[in-house]
């Protein structure tokens, strides 16, 4: 046995991606650094082989040889089903009905597949494994956001968009929160502290995973978005979707948004180093004199001043520009104008919202 699940073994227990609902648990054997990158929505890990031992295989593979790769990784392998058995599987009940999967259903989840029928539980693999999976979400995506009904939040930074959705998720209205989902908000200063975004594979997942619980009898909301949020790309055919559907504005002052914006970036502020270098990477689209000005205002720490002058001079010149293009029902679609961005005004705009297209 050797770490490429090179030999698929089949089985009569082979199922597709379409009836992972079924399962008590879903498990995935491959190594931590694979299941990190993306896996099956709420697959739990339990490698045969980790990062280290599936190098040791793959290096004896090809320097000595396929035989001697095997025998060792029958070793390692037992060793680990027999630890996981003994660990995590010791109070599954009689009737526990798992699925497993590997990279692309070979020999990883065949060998753990094989032990836990042996020992009377009902046991499936998943047909084409993890790569069978990444295939079928990718086509997904492709279709799922075409059955929907999209109503895009749309609003100039510091417009509270993202409260919005929070705020209709917590009243019942189905809600896909990109942002969310790829842990970053969207702009030069849009990571979060000490987030790291998760990876393209993991978000698109996230997405198909959102969507298929979705009914498609009722709107979903969603907030507008250019193509990419950070270094994460929204799928093609979400875009077209969001792009095409009715948008609602959100226009408050620029002095409450002004306020907003300290208090939610407040994490940004206190990192004045940080904070120059991230604008600093606005050079390509701004003066030396803007950005001069800026850091000024930075090692002043006129926050107020500064804030209103990135909105002014750079985040709202951008967002009529771009939304103009990407979202052509902007200019004749509903707008609020909330007084405040606090939990209690969002939440009542929140409730006019679905009492008027109910959700």
């Amino acid at each position: 046995m050797h770490a490429g699940d090179t030999h698929e073994l089949k089985h009569e227990n082979v199922v597709t991606i379409a009836r992972m609902g079924e399962f008590d648990e879903i498990i995935d054997v491959r190594s931590s650094s694979e299941y990190s990158l993306d896996r099956v929505p709420g697959a739990s890990n339990h490698p045969v082989l980790d990062d280290a031992e599936r190098a040791r295989v793959g290096t004896l593979y090809k320097q000595v040889s396929p035989f001697d790769a095997r025998k060792l990784g029958a070793v390692l392998v037992a060793h680990n089903i027999a630890r996981h058995i003994e660990s995590s599987f010791a109070d599954r009940p009689r009737d526990w009905h798992p699925l497993v999967y590997c990279w692309r259903g070979g020999q990883r989840s065949g060998a753990m597949a094989h032990v836990l029928r042996d020992i009377g539980w009902r046991v499936s693999t998943l047909e084409g494994g993890y790569q069978g999976f990444r295939r079928e979400v990718l086509a997904q995506l492709e279709i799922l956001p075409g059955r929907f009904t999209f109503r895009v939040i749309c609003g100039a930074t510091g417009s509270g968009k993202s409260r919005f959705l929070q705020a209709l998720d917590a009243q019942g209205a189905q809600v896909l929160d990109l942002e969310h989902l790829a842990r970053h908000r969207g702009s030069v200063l849009g990571s979060l502290p000490g987030e790291a975004q998760p990876s393209q594979k993991w978000f698109d997942s996230q997405v198909w995973n959102t969507l298929r619980q979705f009914d498609p009898a009722r709107p979903v909301w969603i907030e507008s978005e250019s193509r990419k949020i950070g270094s994460i790309q929204v799928p093609t055919r979400l875009l077209e979707c969001m792009r095409a559907a009715d948008c609602i504005r959100i226009e408050p002052s620029i002095d409450e948004r002004v306020r907003f914006l300290i208090d939610e970036y407040a994490h940004v502020l206190t990192e004045p180093a940080t904070l120059k270098g991230r604008l600093n990477q606005l050079s390509a689209l701004q003066s030396r004199e803007i950005i001069a000005r800026w850091m000024a205002l930075i090692d002043l720490g006129a926050w107020d001043v500064l804030v209103r002058d990135l909105l002014e001079n750079h985040y709202d010149p951008l967002y009529q520009r771009s939304m103009g293009k990407s979202y052509p029902s902007l200019g004749t679609s509903p707008v609020l104008h909330p007084q405040r961005l606090d939990p209690v005004t969002i939440g009542a705009h929140a409730r006019e919202l679905l009492a008027e297209a109910p959700a």
